[in-house]
């Protein structure tokens, strides 16, 4: 950087020392020829961005003028002085030292936070403790001003059970479910209907229509109830969106069973992940990689995927079982592995031969 600047000097100096040989008269006109060229540049660009060498010579110069010349430079007064300031503060680059006692780690912030988001019942003070038994001495003022400027109140409740607390204490108990849509060869939309039993994740698809009514949904929800039979009375939940083809109609046949609707926030379809999930893979997995001819096909389609989803695909919630089919026996010997194709072999299923 300094040899760059020695360069560039060097440069002006030489452009400074051929003005010697030329007459006043060729100068004089020059100076009001670039006087003229900027007051063009000045109607045209609103800010000029000069760089550092650019102003370390300004800078320079404008020290050599009259107060009142100073005027005169497309840079006002304050924009030099700060330029000039800041090729001193280049200059001397020493650290200072910070006044005060020093800062908390932000290994120790992290985990005062991660405490607080896993602990809505736990106050500043309960978190000081805390980090003492792990051998951290942090007072229990740093742990409020850390809590506070993360937007974190300090006292003892927070926030009420968020989704995913509520998800995961109720899961055996509740039911997801929502609609999705698939544009046919022709681009005419088609909607299917799906329900999820979150504790073992096995999914219904309850049917494929071009014009979902509020009759036809209640259908749907009878339909589920007959086939769940006697296992509906183990479900306290429903959760589904604010859709209005969710009808009083569909609502009353879970209600009658005793089981709440939930109904999620507006535009929140995390607060519907599950089967938020679900709809996302079908859509990875199959939608988006064939044609649909129309609604028979659709069906055909999602029956197949059904079935591999509840018999064959394992999930992590579940250990890497599938919803309906447990894990084998580990084993140590090989064994022959055989390759089963779904779909005309968009999905592969593997299992050990019999």
């Amino acid at each position: 950087m300094a040899l760059r600047l020695l360069y560039l000097i060097f440069l002006q100096l030489s452009g400074w020392l051929m003005l010697l040989v030329r007459s006043d008269a060729s100068k004089d006109v020059e100076i009001l020829v670039l006087r003229h060229q900027l007051v063009v540049l000045r109607r045209q660009v609103a800010r000029p961005r000069p760089s550092w060498a650019d102003r370390a010579v300004i800078s320079a110069l404008a020290r050599l003028l009259p107060a009142a010349d100073r005027l005169k430079v497309f840079v006002t007064p304050s924009t030099l002085l700060r330029w000039h300031a800041d090729l001193v503060r280049q200059r001397w680059t020493f650290k200072r030292r910070r006044q005060g006692r020093p800062a908390t780690r932000s290994s120790v912030r992290s985990l005062v936070l991660r405490m607080a988001r896993e602990n809505p019942l736990w106050g500043y003070r309960r978190i000081a403790g805390e980090l003492s038994g792990l051998g951290y001495r942090v007072g229990a003022s740093t742990v409020w001003l850390i809590l506070r400027k993360a937007g974190l109140d300090p006292a003892p409740r927070r926030t009420g059970p968020t989704w995913s607390e509520f998800l995961c204490a109720q899961a055996s108990g509740i039911l997801a479910c929502d609609f999705f849509h698939c544009d046919t060869v022709l681009l005419k939309r088609l909607y299917g209907m799906v329900v999820m039993e979150v504790a073992t994740r096995r999914v219904h698809l309850l049917g494929v229509t071009d014009h979902p009514t509020g009759h036809w949904v209640a259908q749907q929800a009878r339909n589920l109830m007959i086939e769940l039979g006697d296992r509906a009375k183990g479900f306290r939940f429903l959760i589904r969106d604010r859709d209005t083809k969710f009808t009083t109609a569909f609502d009353e046949v879970f209600t009658s069973m005793g089981i709440r609707i939930l109904k999620t926030p507006p535009r929140a379809p995390r607060a519907n992940a599950y089967i938020e999930r679900w709809i996302g893979g079908l859509r990875r997995e199959v939608l988006d990689r064939m044609l649909i001819v129309n609604a028979r096909h659709l069906r055909r389609v999602l029956t197949e995927y059904e079935t591999h989803f509840n018999e064959h695909r394992p999930h992590r919630s579940l250990g890497q079982a599938a919803p309906l089919r447990a894990l084998p026996d580990p084993v140590e010997a090989d064994i022959e592995v055989i390759r089963r194709d779904r779909l005309g072999g968009l999905i592969h299923e593997y299992a050990q031969v019999a």
